[in-house]
């Protein structure tokens, strides 16, 4: 993407990401490393307690803004809304709990969100789309998320369209559901992106260019293809024993080649 030469630091992407559980560090510090990869300039991650020092060490780039505990709760969305007013983008659900007292505050604090969403995982519940009709964000389900939600495999065009929300179905072939109800698909890949981590990495770097001003379609897209390509290039080297890690890796280098096909 091109950028203006006479920017200043934060004004190509401000991110943050929420997520982790007692139990899960990784899928949040793996989206805010995409978003990273993704070229946006200042990121912030939001996890429990427990994790924030390894958050720190996950990255220099990492302002990071822990939990009162080890779960989100009702009580840190009033402090998560104040950062949320400074942000580009967020992206909320990588690795949270589902238990009743986080989905209660998780809940609030996207129907209370002032920016620009990117929802995954934990943040997929049957009120996701209530909470965020007609507010531009972006749902990042694979097929169970979307059972979960409510909505038909075959339906997710009009369900993107009702809500004014854009639905990106992952699966062996992708499929992006705009605000205007058209759907469009993305080849690519293998069966190594199965490994855990790559769902987290592709909303992340959907955040990144979101927070660049990148429509929600075309992110969508160029995310899909970007992480895609990466699965194909380490299937070449690794087989199918890649991780994302390694995916995140590639990620600058194919974002490049796909500007300079004019994708």
């Amino acid at each position: 993407m091109q950028r203006d030469p006479h920017s200043h630091k934060g004004e190509n992407g401000k991110v943050a990401v929420i997520g982790g559980s007692a139990t899960i560090h990784g899928a949040p510090l793996l989206s805010a490393l995409a978003a990273e990869a993704g070229g946006v300039d200042l990121l912030y991650v939001c996890v429990p307690r427990i994790h924030q020092d390894v958050a720190r060490l996950t990255s220099l780039n990492f302002q990071v803004h822990p939990f009162a505990g080890d779960e989100l709760l009702e009580r840190d969305v009033p402090m998560l809304l104040e950062l949320l007013a400074t942000m580009d983008t967020a992206v909320i659900g990588p690795g949270l709990a589902r238990t009743p007292e986080t989905l209660a505050a998780l809940k609030n604090l996207v129907a209370e969100a002032p920016c620009t969403l990117v929802l995954d995982a934990s943040a997929l519940q049957p009120w996701t789309l209530d909470a965020v009709t007609d507010k531009n964000a972006v749902l990042t389900p694979h097929l169970g998320e979307l059972k979960r939600m409510g909505i038909d495999e075959g339906k997710i065009g009009p369900a993107a369209k009702e809500h004014g929300v854009t639905i990106h179905l992952k699966g062996p072939e992708d499929r992006t559901a705009s605000a205007d109800g058209r759907v469009h698909l993305i080849r690519g890949g293998n069966a190594g992106l199965t490994v855990g981590g790559t769902g987290d990495a592709l909303a992340g770097l959907i955040g990144g260019l979101r927070a660049q001003k990148m429509a929600p379609e075309d992110a969508c897209a160029a995310a899909s293809t970007v992480i895609k390509r990466a699965g194909t290039m380490l299937f070449e080297e690794k087989g199918a024993a890649y991780t994302t890690r390694e995916v995140i890796t590639l990620i600058p280098k194919l974002l490049r080649d796909i500007d300079l096909e004019g994708n």
